[in-house]
């Protein structure tokens, strides 16, 4: 059998989100513990982005990317029923990925490991075009444009690392943070309310697509303001004003149910994360607060919390299982939602603990991750237990 057959009937490369949720878990684990090192004084710097830049790019570029892969190469299939990579193409994908996690450390010429790094987004958007395209939902197509700005960003932060674009670093990781706010409302908006009402029987989340939109324009303009003049005014009342706006959704799809179950809870309570992170995001242009004092209530809490608990109910529901958490993943939930609180909020109320908050909050994202991999990465490396394909 040749190396492609075997890619082509290997188990965890079945379906997308198989083998890119290994991988973000990996990762997950992986990036945290080498940061604490770093900081630490026990593991030398990479040879490129060193510093605080590696740590928000491996975060943002290394586990988000490869759980947004994951996601929509699972998705986009059922939304528009046309396939997605798999087996050997899907390997590659991997690949590529993988080559732009290593290659900061392999002592390569900066502008290799530039080409190498930017390359994931351009050739997940090339796996995924078909089938956004041609999809019979022309909305899927924004996914392609969302590609490209995340490209944009990247390409912005090694400009700055190799001196060719001063506060490129900056302005990068921040484009990449609201593009996935972006995808974190739109995402949400299509199917936390078909979770809620596939999971409670007579559940009615309301749905007001006026907000829909309005929450949709808000993102993007508050992504254009951060571009061009962040941390400003205007850019404070749009990210109050969408932080408002979520809480408005949240209270459209809350059922008193959702809290006795937990693959609903942990969704729910990670959008809650999302609503209070946009207004501690806003609140520094109008009060003392320190500018992005809150970043990890926006990073830790709404993204780390929703992505361990949607890669979660993804592995489960997509291995042909029951949708119910098991007791590991219980706590893990509980501790990257402590996680958040420790990174997010504890900085804010008591900041003479600070190094103190960061290591405690990094050991327990790093347990949650941990936890989430001891449960779930069985069930992505084997077959379905119902026989069926994916």
């Amino acid at each position: 059998m040749t190396l492609t057959a075997r890619l082509n009937a290997a188990p965890v490369l079945a379906l997308g989100f198989r083998p890119f949720f290994i991988a973000a878990g990996l990762s997950a684990i992986l990036s945290v513990a080498v940061w604490l090192a770093i900081l630490s004084g026990r593991w030398p710097q990479p040879g490129h982005l060193a510093g605080t830049l590696w740590h928000a790019h491996e975060m943002l570029f290394g586990y988000l990317a490869a759980v947004i892969a994951g996601f929509l190469l699972t998705a986009v299939r059922n939304w528009t029923g046309m396939p997605t990579a798999t087996g050997a193409r899907l390997a590659a994908l991997v690949g590529i990925w993988l080559a732009g996690r290593l290659a900061p450390w392999l002592g390569l010429p900066p502008l290799l490991v530039v080409l190498v790094d930017l390359a994931f987004f351009p050739a997940l958007a090339l796996a995924l075009w078909r089938p956004l395209w041609q999809g019979p939902n022309p909305v899927n197509r924004i996914f392609l444009l969302i590609f490209a700005g995340m490209t944009a960003a990247g390409a912005m932060v090694h400009l700055d690392a190799l001196g060719l674009l001063v506060g490129g670093a900056t302005r990068g990781h921040r484009l990449m943070l609201d593009l996935i706010v972006l995808v974190l409302l739109l995402v949400s908006g299509r199917v936390m309310p078909f979770f809620i009402t596939s999971a409670l029987a007579n559940a009615q989340p309301r749905m007001f697509p006026l907000l829909e939109r309005v929450v949709f324009s808000l993102a993007a303009g508050l992504l254009i303001v951060d571009l061009l003049q962040p941390l400003g005014p205007v850019a404070g009342a749009l990210a109050l004003t969408l932080g408002v706006l979520q809480l408005a959704r949240l209270i459209g799809w809350h059922d008193r149910r959702i809290w006795i179950t937990p693959m609903l809870t942990v969704l729910y309570l990670g959008l809650l994360w999302l609503a209070l992170g946009l207004i501690l995001d806003g609140l520094p242009a109008f009060t003392d607060m320190r500018p992005r004092a809150a970043l990890h209530s926006l990073t830790v809490g709404a993204i780390g919390v929703v992505t361990l608990g949607m890669m979660a109910r993804v592995a489960v529901g997509h291995t042909g299982r029951p949708m119910q958490a098991a007791p590991l993943t219980l706590l893990a939930f509980v501790l990257i939602n402590l996680a958040a609180v420790l990174r997010g909020l504890a900085p804010l109320l008591a900041p003479a603990g600070y190094q103190t908050w960061l290591t405690a909050g990094g050991l327990c994202w790093m347990l949650a991750f941990g936890l989430f991999l001891w449960v779930h990465a069985p069930m992505l490396w084997r077959v379905r237990p119902d026989g069926r394909p994916g």
